[in-house]
């Protein structure tokens, strides 16, 4: 892999991504995903204190289904309580007793493995992942390329869970890029460098926009908790995840097939008049 340079978002796009968000945040089912994950998320707990372990749980919750969200907290308070130099020292097979319930047993292994021996070269390159002058670009390329089995997508996810939720970095998984981006009418490259390319669109959209954004959640009633002076990437990627978990996965009859046409996205007109002879075109 070689980073992956940003390049300019174009104006209509900011305003497409904002539109898009606007009529996502005011749907009350999204409303309450977001309300419920945004301080506090199931995926990646604010209790989790130490930046290695919470590392190791972004990459430990790939291949997990919403329907053993459950589950895998178990095994990561588990790992928390352990604590990530314990986890270092243990034999393959009780890190594979540990991961058990979550599958994929000696990918998790190799993972930690690996994860713990970038965090041992970047401690002698004097490289602080936490720092604020850090280049999240360059610490999500080098985690991607360094740790088996990270890919970007996942490097997103411990860089954003190790430094904060309020980091400015909107993590892309698979779905945002397979039925997201075309939703919103992004064009992506193949691969995995696709993720890279929609999380610099979107999180260019919200720097460009971060007051709107701001306004957004305010004026759609969202409760959450965003920090004065910090860019709303957390809340704006919530909110997009979850309309695309209760709207794109199915996907649902109320979505608008001309999407990214339609700003409106939902329960418009469009399907009616489809439904009326003479109407459709």
């Amino acid at each position: 892999m070689t980073l992956v340079r940003r390049t300019t978002v174009d104006p209509q796009q900011i305003q497409r991504i904002h539109q898009f968000v606007a009529r996502a945040a005011a749907l009350p089912d999204v409303r309450a995903e977001v309300e419920a994950n945004h301080d506090n998320n199931r995926w990646w707990p604010v209790t989790i204190t130490d930046p290695r372990v919470r590392m190791l749980a972004a990459g430990w919750s790939t291949r997990v289904s919403y329907r053993m969200v459950d589950t895998y907290a178990k095994v990561i308070r588990a790992a928390d309580t352990l604590g990530f130099d314990a986890l270092v020292t243990f034999a393959d097979d009780e890190l594979a007793k540990l991961v058990r319930p979550l599958g994929l047993a000696q990918t998790r292994i190799d993972y930690l493995r690996s994860l713990a021996e970038l965090l041992q070269g970047w401690g002698k390159e004097g490289i602080d992942p936490l720092s604020p002058s850090a280049d999240n670009d360059e610490l999500i390329d080098d985690f991607a390329q360094r740790v088996r089995g990270a890919s970007y997508k996942v490097a997103q996810c411990a860089l954003l869970t190790a430094r904060g939720y309020h980091c400015g970095i909107v993590p892309v998984d698979s779905g945002m890029v397979s039925k997201l981006a075309p939703a919103l009418g992004i064009n992506l490259p193949s691969g995995a460098v696709a993720h890279e390319r929609m999380r610099h669109v979107l999180e260019a959209a919200v720097h460009t926009r971060a007051d709107g954004f701001r306004a957004l959640a305010d004026e759609h009633g969202h409760q959450v908790t965003i920090p004065a002076g910090a860019e709303p990437t957390w809340w704006v990627h919530l909110t997009l995840i979850y309309f695309k978990r209760l709207y794109l996965n199915g996907p649902s009859p109320r979505l608008c097939e001309r999407r990214p046409l339609c700003a409106k996205v939902v329960d418009c007109a469009h399907h009616d008049r489809a439904d009326r002879p003479g109407d459709a075109e």
